[in-house]
Order: C-alpha cells, then sequence, then structure tokens
C-alpha cells in the first residue's frame, strides 16, 4: 500500500565487481559515488532481482564472495504469500476471510496479526487490518467492487474494527461477525522484508540493502566506498528526488495518494486507495506523501499508512511526542501550498 517512487542510480565503477540492475519503476537507492574497491578485498555486489507480492524487488548484499540467495528469497515470499496474500484463494488469509475457523495460522501470521494489534491501539484504531471488506467494496481489493454511498459504507462499518478479532490460544482466529474480512497489505509487505532481512542475518551478511516495492532495509554500509547507504525520496509533485538520507540499520517505508487511485468510469471522481478505517471512506486529505523510519520495515509500513488516513494535525502531533519513528511528511496547507514536517531524526539523517 505505500507508494514511494524512486530511481536506481548505478553505484560502482566499471572496473568494480558489479552487476548493474535498476529498479526504475519503484526506487532511488543513490549509492555514493568513490574510489573503487582494491581488487585483493575481493567485495562483492550480489544482487537478485525480479517480481513478488504484486511489485518488484531489488535485493544487494555484499560479501568478500560471490553469493545467490535466490531460492531463499523465493521460499521467503512464497511463505508469506501462503499465509497472508488475499490473492491467493488457498491462503490462511483467505480461508479465514470465508470465516474458515479451523484455519491454525502461522507465526508469520501471528506476528503480523500482534503487531497490527498494537499499532491499532496507539494509533486509535486509524490503522485497521479488517477493512478488508471496505477495500473490496471501493475496488481496491480481489473482491467485487459495489456501488457505495453513505448509507451503504455505514452498513459496512458493522464488518470494521479490530477490536472485533482475536488470536485464540490455540492459533485460530476468532472473528465477532463472520463477514469481517483482513487485509495485511498494509503491513505484509514490509513485514515480508524484515524477513529477508533476517534470512542474510542468519547467512551472517552484514552490508545490504533490501528493496520491495519502494519500502526498505538498510543494514552496514556500502563497503565498496566506505560510505552510508544513500537512499534518495521522490519528491510527490516531479519526477524527482525530493531528498536524498543516509540509511544505516533502520527501515523506511512510505505510501502516497499522488499515484494510486482509482477514477469512477461513469461519474470521473477519483477515490484514492488510502481507507480511512474511521468512516470508511477513502481518504483524498492534504497529506500528498509520508516517509516513515522505524527499527522495522513492517512498523513503518503500518505507521505510514495510518498518517494517511489522519488529518495532518493529529499526524504531527503523534510523531511530535514520540521518539521510536522518524517521519518526513509533505502536505498541502490551508491555502493549497505545499508544506513539509520533518523530525529532527530525520533531518539529521538528510545529505546536504
Amino acid at each position: 500500500m505505500k507508494n514511494i517512487s524512486l530511481i536506481m542510480m548505478d553505484w560502482l565503477k566499471s572496473n568494480c565487481h558489479s552487476r548493474v540492475g535498476g529498479n526504475l519503476l519503484i526506487l532511488l537507492m543513490v549509492f555514493l559515488l568513490g574510489s573503487c574497491t582494491p581488487k585483493e578485498s575481493k567485495i562483492y555486489k550480489n544482487q537478485n532481482v525480479g517480481g513478488a507480492l504484486g511489485t518488484s524487488y531489488n535485493i544487494i548484499y555484499l560479501a568478500n564472495q560471490e553469493l545467490d540467495y535466490q531460492k531463499e528469497i523465493d521460499s521467503v515470499f512464497a511463505t508469506v504469500n501462503k499465509s497472508m496474500s488475499t490473492y491467493i484463494p488457498d491462503s490462511d488469509i483467505s480461508k479465514i476471510n470465508r470465516a474458515d475457523s479451523t484455519v491454525v495460522v502461522d507465526e508469520m501470521f501471528q506476528e503480523v496479526f500482534q503487531l497490527s494489534k498494537e499499532i491499532y491501539e496507539k494509533t486509535d484504531g486509524y490503522f485497521d487490518p479488517t477493512v478488508g471488506t471496505l477495500v473490496n467494496a471501493w475496488g481496491f481489493g480481489p473482491g467485487k467492487e459495489i456501488l457505495l454511498d453513505s448509507t451503504r459504507v455505514d452498513s459496512l462499518m458493522q464488518y470494521v474494527g479490530f477490536d472485533k478479532v482475536r488470536l485464540t490460544p490455540t492459533k485460530t482466529i476468532r472473528k465477532n461477525n463472520a463477514n469481517i474480512r483482513f487485509d495485511f497489505n498494509a503491513i505484509a509487505k514490509g513485514y515480508a522484508i524484515d524477513r529477508l532481512a533476517l534470512l542474510l542475518d542468519k547467512k551472517n551478511i552484514q552490508n545490504y540493502l533490501l528493496e520491495v516495492g519502494g519500502e526498505l532495509v538498510a543494514k552496514g554500509k556500502n563497503v565498496v566506498n566506505q560510505r552510508p547507504w544513500g537512499v534518495g525520496v521522490q519528491d510527490p509533485e516531479a519526477e524527482r528526488a525530493k531528498v536524498s538520507i543516509q540509511l544505516k540499520n533502520r527501515a523506511m517505508a512510505s505510501s502516497g495518494n499522488y499515484r494510486k487511485f482509482r477514477v469512477d468510469s461513469f461519474t470521473g471522481e477519483k477515490y484514492v486507495h488510502t481507507i480511512n478505517p474511521k468512516t470508511g471512506f477513502t481518504k483524498n486529505g492534504k497529506i500528498l506523501g509520508v516517509n516513515i523510519l522505524a527499527d522495522t520495515c513492517a512498523e513503518a509500513d503500518a505507521y505510514a499508512t495510518a498518517f494517511m488516513a489522519m488529518d495532518i494535525d493529529d499526524t504531527i502531533k503523534f510523531l511530535s511526542n514520540q521518539s521510536a519513528l522518524d517521519a518526513y511528511v509533505i502536505y498541502f496547507d490551508e491555502r493549497g501550498e505545499t508544506q513539509e514536517f520533518i523530525t529532527e531524526g530525520f533531518k539529521e539523517l538528510i545529505i546536504k
């Protein structure tokens, strides 16, 4: 659900060990250029690129030997899909959405469920993965789109609320109403990146930059030139980078309404993909884009979605009263002029 668009730049000189790859549709990874590492250090840029989770991925890991973890990477994506993809009919989440109460969910589902509950409570319900019925109704999910008005939306709201579901001691899901539908798309992609990071950690990889659909986890640094990983954040109003930041041992996720939307073919009305779980309506507020830094990509992913649903004043208040997240928010003020809110921690990472 997060919508960041960045542009990949080549980060090695031609005489370095490198397989140049790009993800022009999703991400700008600004690899700060420098002199090449001497051959005797034998630092290799290992890279896997492809498609998964309905988007593309670009995984770079540096080591003193050539490596290829494609099979393990594919396995992570396959496991996440089997657990939480609403587009796969026999996934666990699809079965649960069809009111199958016998499904024993795996560790991944349990972790995402518990984290979703935590962020649901911290954001006062602005992050709520039980919006699945509304996601389908508004035409943003795999289910049937329906014609909505205030009366119909109000009737669907009875199926929304993370306080209406629970994870039982036997690892099954109980719903107050069988028609409640989960949609973990606002957190599962970030979680998948965290699982990829865990995979590389277990392989004892110390320096990597992982990207899936524009969301990131960075560890260590670009040891080819002994500089931090550099990540550029796109200007939501132009095809260019707004800022570039140094990213080390943190995750980043972004969300925005400037690209992902649907236009009604009959009325021409624009519906953005962010659904306000408080009202049931799609949100077309003043926030253009949110970029969140957190310890895990799942957290960054979920909070970025929540802040898109909040009003800008509530978003700024929330971010100003905590220290676990850093953020860069771009929004319209009352006069329709573009403004920015940047936490101090985010400012410190901006490359001048």
